[in-house]
């Protein structure tokens, strides 16, 4: 089809392994104590949500407009979980600890989500890039949850590569399956929401999260943002994105250990500085995001198929 990077028809839908992996390492670990229900309550329900809405798309056609209904419904939902249970009154001005502006914070935090569930699907279009991204991500945030004495949560990140891991020897390039809407939504929310949970405690800060996923954010945004000022239909299936045309240049095993490795060697680094030195968190993303930016560019980002090999063969 018009987003397609692929020639032989593969299934879909394999990401409910990791719906159901994940789902029981997330009860074990509340049984155990190690996670509270409020937590479990906020990611699991969230991302079960957006997994049944992306199944159901998997095994027919969702119109977006019903999607996205769902998404802000997971959103909500996780936000009024995280809320209660860290024992913040809304209408009383209490966010975490900087309370001025709790209904704008309340409203970041929910477009955040959704975003990140949406940009997630945008990006699982090569063979193993969505799984590598988010056994890098969980495991470089639950590194800096050990080092700073939070494993009760690093485990559950842990728990999250792991799940993943497992669909990965399916999805390694070549990939035998691919993760379907019900897998690629589910691990953008349960990201978002880990985030959230992590970031409410205190554990880690906005700041590390944005850079840990910012490979991700990066070719998805400017994408969008490209195709947008272009003029072009840009809620259309397109193969636009900076990993697609590097893939039909390079493969798709180099693009996407390429993405494993920018993650662990230059991210994580700058994640851990966002999260010990909050006060150096804007210069440490600002850095982090420079590179990414200039090879999203230069990658074509945005640039229809067409007009990118145009441009190519005039350079």
């Amino acid at each position: 089809n018009l987003r397609s990077s692929h020639t032989v028809p593969t299934p879909r839908g394999g990401g409910v392994g990791i719906v159901g992996a994940f789902g029981l390492v997330s009860l074990g670990l509340w049984a155990v104590g190690g996670v509270p229900g409020w937590a479990a309550m906020a990611v699991v329900g969230a991302g079960l949500g957006v997994a049944a809405i992306g199944f159901w798309d998997d095994l027919g056609h969702v119109p977006i407009g019903w999607r996205l209904v769902v998404h802000a419904g997971a959103a909500v939902w996780g936000l009024v979980w995280v809320t209660a249970g860290r024992g913040w009154t809304i209408a009383e001005g209490h966010w975490a600890t900087t309370g001025d502006c709790p209904y704008a914070m309340w409203v970041a935090a929910g477009l955040m989500l959704v975003w990140l569930i949406n940009l997630y699907n945008f990006m699982d279009g090569i063979d193993g890039l969505a799984a590598v991204e988010a056994i890098t991500v969980a495991s470089g945030a639950a590194g800096i949850l050990f080092l700073e004495q939070r494993g009760d949560l690093g485990l559950w990140l842990l728990g999250l590569a792991a799940a993943t891991g497992g669909f990965l020897v399916w999805n390694f390039p070549p990939a035998k399956i691919f993760l379907g809407d019900v897998g690629s939504g589910f691990l953008g929310c349960v990201l978002g929401m880990l985030a959230l949970v992590t970031v409410a405690g205190g554990a880690m800060t906005v700041g590390s999260w944005g850079i840990l996923l910012a490979v991700f954010i990066t070719d998805a945004s400017v994408t969008l943002l490209r195709r947008m000022v272009a003029g072009e239909r840009w809620w259309q299936a397109h193969r636009s994105h900076a990993y697609q045309h590097l893939a039909r240049r390079f493969g798709h095993l180099p693009v996407t250990l390429a993405v494993g490795a920018l993650n662990l060697f230059w991210l994580l680094p700058w994640a851990w500085v966002a999260s010990v030195y909050p006060d150096r968190a804007i210069g440490g993303t600002v850095i982090a995001y420079l590179p990414l930016l200039g090879i999203a560019w230069r990658a074509g980002a945005g640039v229809s198929e067409g007009r990118f090999r145009r441009k190519k063969s005039i350079q």
